[in-house]
């Protein structure tokens, strides 16, 4: 069975701010529910030169997708009639604007779940991309190709958000086209649970990018900075991305969170198959005034906060996005650390002792000095390497007593101990990366290409 683009069934007028709130409510779940899922983007480079993989010819990214979809129980969707995701019942498989592959896990009941799902994968990408002579790089960010070589990918929404970035910020286009990162999604009990788990979340961000620095190279060369990708961010759009002072602040999260997201503007609509262009309104616009004979409705609600992009993001659960993309051996690094930490209370509260002192300067700053420095940023008198260190020992107690045990008995911090190596021993990726780049592959794109390529 073919599927087209979805389009939204009957879906509630929003009529005031307590509909937006309600919105949020209703994804609270009781314990016994929660589950994490996890995304992961990986850029597409062609093997023999490194350069980015277009979606269109005999090894393009259209084809790699049919090659899935043909060899594996994928269902195909498409948007003017060209290929643009897989999906099965509980996962998907889409294309971010510059032709990254990105996996969206199924809600699994622990990593061992996703630690499965993550290899079936690999072994499913690497088969079909053999044929093709395409790898998928364990890295932050698209190494070689500049921005202004990099593909766009067919899909109405891009079309529209490759105007808008070109005017909010200097890097929107390399956020679009060559970034990639690891997410961890996990869900709320009710409003202060949120509160407590997107605080951390959020006062995490700058651990994040200095553990998971993993995109120092940029448009073949040393960019000077550890995590680009980072960096991009920071100039991508301010109405939409960093730290939210106000989630340190208030327990009405959902009434904050909502009232931000209000005034932050629209990129489009979703009609009867197609993206309309909002023309710049803001959501409150939206509400009070509609659009083309339009009025919102709490499916364009959902839809606007997808296009809201802070360091942790709230919908009907908690996005956690702030690290680069990893080596398959390091990608449930971070989702297990977040893992740890939020889902269990007494760990939540030893993390936020950690965090609580810094001020909203401080956070922003720690971010901008981690996507330089790494693990070397400082913080007061500390590097981030010490705080890290920290939390990675109250991650590692909060994964042995959720006690979710694989067949081999082993609880989830197995998952967690690849990164804890790195952190203990003060470096990230990226210090690997710059180090192999100066020295055995003396500048050379293609051993970097060679040495990141997924491989079982």
């Amino acid at each position: 069975m073919t599927q087209q683009l979805d389009t939204p069934v009957f879906s509630p007028e929003v009529r005031s701010l307590e509909d937006l709130e309600h919105y949020f409510h209703a994804g609270a779940k009781s314990r016994s529910l929660w589950k994490i899922g996890v995304e992961h983007e990986k850029p597409v480079v062609f093997r023999e030169t490194g350069d980015a993989v277009p979606y269109e010819g005999p090894r393009g990214i259209g084809r790699l997708l049919a090659g899935l979809q043909e060899r594996f129980p994928w269902q195909p969707v498409f948007e003017d009639d060209l290929l643009i995701a897989l999906r099965d019942e509980g996962a998907s498989i889409t294309l971010e604007p510059g032709g990254q592959l990105e996996m969206s896990g199924q809600q699994c009941e622990s990593l061992h779940c996703a630690s499965e799902e993550l290899q079936v994968h690999v072994r499913q990408i690497l088969a079909a991309g053999e044929a093709l002579g395409v790898c998928y790089l364990g890295l932050g960010i698209t190494p070689k190709t500049p921005t202004d070589q990099m593909p766009w990918m067919p899909k109405q929404r891009y079309r529209i958000m490759r105007e808008i970035m070109a005017r909010t910020g200097s890097h929107g286009h390399r956020m679009m086209q060559q970034t990639a990162t690891v997410q961890s999604n996990f869900d709320y009990s009710d409003e202060r649970d949120a509160f407590r788990k997107l605080r951390v979340a959020m006062a995490m961000s700058p651990i994040l990018v200095g553990i998971s620095a993993n995109s120092p190279i940029v448009d073949g060369r040393p960019s000077g900075y550890k995590s680009f990708r980072a960096r991009i961010w920071r100039d991508t759009d301010p109405a939409r991305c960093g730290i939210l002072p106000f989630a340190f602040d208030t327990e009405n999260i959902f009434g904050a969170y909502a009232r931000w997201a209000l005034d932050v503007p629209m990129y489009f609509i979703w009609r009867d198959g197609h993206f309309l262009s909002s023309g710049g309104i803001s959501f409150r616009t939206f509400v009070e005034r509609g659009s083309r004979d339009l009025r919102a409705t709490l499916a364009d609600w959902a839809t606007h906060l997808t296009t809201l992009f802070p360091e942790a993001r709230l919908k009907t659960y908690l996005e956690v996005r702030a690290a680069d993309s990893q080596s398959v051996e390091l990608m449930l690094g971070t989702p297990a650390l977040m893992k740890g930490i939020l889902y269990d209370q007494d760990c939540l509260e030893a993390a936020w002792d950690v965090l609580s002192p810094w001020t909203t300067a401080e956070r922003v700053q720690a971010g901008e000095d981690a996507a330089r420095d790494g693990l070397d940023a400082r913080v007061r008198r500390h590097r981030i390497v010490d705080y890290a260190r920290d939390l990675v020992e109250i991650g590692r107690t909060g994964l042995a007593r959720q006690a979710k045990r694989n067949t081999l008995q082993q609880d989830e911090s197995i998952h967690l101990e690849p990164l804890a190596r790195d952190v203990f021993a003060g470096e990230c990726p990226a210090d690997r990366l710059l180090r192999r780049w100066h020295d055995e592959w003396r500048g050379a794109t293609s051993c970097l290409v060679s040495e990141t390529a997924y491989r079982l």
